[in-house]
This record gives structure tokens, sequence and C-alpha cells, in this order.
């Protein structure tokens, strides 16, 4: 009898199950059903965005996908509180916040009832041009104060904390890569909602309805490792259960978990 392929393995008891959840999920991505959340599984970014459907935009940076969940991400949520607990104990040694993929000041608008921090230290958020063009009539209007925005990560001053909620998943470099274009590291790293798994990197597509977004699945122990190679050290992990994912067209490859890290870059 011919083995089953490596990565199915240990789902050998629920096999059948697998293959009748893939065939739904593969039948769901033919449909275009808005019930299929995410879609595929690729090695590296460009097979992501080669595999987009045609017609679909490409990623974050449109114009129409900026205002995607942006009431839902604007509202303080369970996962948010250790990011309250760390940035409170930092409080008195952050005078710059980054907020890398800060959106139209999601977290900022969620914090700023609970954390004196939005009105004593300067917050910058860093998104793709499309955010940070709907960012910046937010505040010439009057809508938004406090937060400033910028597109490119040279503009940017040196932080006390660099803050991504929510990024690293949609994040399309590296993060060795992405920290190393910054003046400078950023002594504190709060890094919420990444999606890690036991296993190789993954990258999937997640439906926007208009878009289809590359989303990306990290090896766990690969991510430590590259904050560690930064000379970082993680002082806090979390998980957050009910943001775990499962690729519905390739279900054998497992849930996601979906982990929060505070980290402290080491003295030298």
């Amino acid at each position: 009898m011919s083995k089953l392929p490596q990565t199915l393995q240990r789902y050998r008891s629920s096999f059948p199950v697998i293959v009748v959840q893939a065939a739904i999920g593969r039948l769901l991505a033919f449909l275009r059903s808005p019930y299929l959340r995410h879609r595929g599984a690729y090695a590296t970014l460009e097979e992501a965005v080669a595999s987009v459907r045609r017609g679909a935009l490409v990623g974050y940076d449109n114009d129409e996908v900026v205002m995607h969940s942006f009431e839902y991400m604007s509202e303080l949520k369970l996962e948010d509180y250790p990011i309250l607990f760390w940035l409170g104990r930092l409080a008195q040694s952050t005078n710059v916040i980054l907020d890398a993929g800060g959106h139209l000041a999601t977290k900022y608008r969620a914090f700023r009832t609970h954390l004196p921090l939005t009105e004593t230290a300067e917050w910058i958020i860093y998104d793709v041009p499309a955010i940070v063009r709907a960012g910046r009539r937010l505040v010439e209007r009057g809508e938004l104060q406090g937060p400033k925005f910028i597109d490119n990560l040279a503009d940017a001053p040196d932080a006390d904390v660099l803050l991504a909620s929510g990024l690293l998943q949609y994040l399309d470099v590296p993060l060795e890569d992405f920290l190393r274009e910054l003046p400078a590291l950023p002594r504190h790293l709060l890094l919420n909602k990444v999606q890690t798994r036991d296993g190789p990197t993954v990258i999937t597509l997640e439906n926007f309805g208009c878009a289809e977004v590359p989303y990306q699945i990290r090896d766990r122990v690969e991510f430590v490792r590259s904050l560690e190679t930064l000379g970082y050290e993680v002082v806090d992990e979390w998980s957050i259960p009910a943001l775990s994912r499962t690729i519905q067209t390739h279900p054998h490859l497992g849930r996601s978990t979906s982990r929060g890290y505070y980290a402290r870059l080491r003295s030298k």
C-alpha cells in the first residue's frame, strides 16, 4: 500500500474528513463564495500574487479596500489587553510609538480612553499609500487628531516602541528586513495577532470581496529565531485561540495559532 503524503501522516485517522473539507473549500473557491475566507497554499509571496483570481484587486494598497472592517478593527478586543498591559508598563520610557500597519489609527482609537500614552507619546502610523492618503484626509478634515501618517520608513523617527498588531500576516518583506529599514532598531517590539504554525511558512490568499490579499502563516520557530538574530529577547508570549485559522482549500495543513509577543532589544 502506498504511503500517504508526509504532510498527511498525522491526520491518517481523519483523512476522509479532510478530503471532504478540501473538496468543499475548493468548490467554494470555484464559486467565488463570500463564505470562503482563505484559499490556496503557496511557498512564496510571488506565487500567491500570481494566483489572485482574475478581476480581483491585489492586497491592501487599493482605495476600495481601505475601509474593509474599519469599524470592527477600531473596537477594543480581548486580544488587545496584553498590548495595553505592556504599553502601560513601558509608558514612562516611551516618547515615540511607531504603529506599523496601524491602518486608520484603529489601535489608537481603541486604546485612547484606556491609555495615557495616546496623549503623551508621539504616535506615528506607517502603512501603505492608499491607507495613508485616507488617514491624512481624516486629519485634514479634523476627524482625527493625534497620530501622524507616513508611507515611507525613511520618514520614521527613532521609535521606542514598534507596535504591529495584525501586520505580520500582510507584511510583504521579512520582518528583519523591515526593521533594518528603520533609522534604528526600536528598543521594544509589541507584535500581536501573528499567525504561526509548527512547520514551514505558508502563504494563502484572504478573501476581501473585491480583493484577494496575500496572508502569511509563519514558521513559529523560525520567526522567534529571526527576532533573536536581530538582538531581541522574547520577554512575553501569548496565544489567541479565537484567531486561529484553517485554509479551507488545504485543511490538511492544520490550524494556525495566533500569537502575541513582547520582545526587548538586548543591551550591548
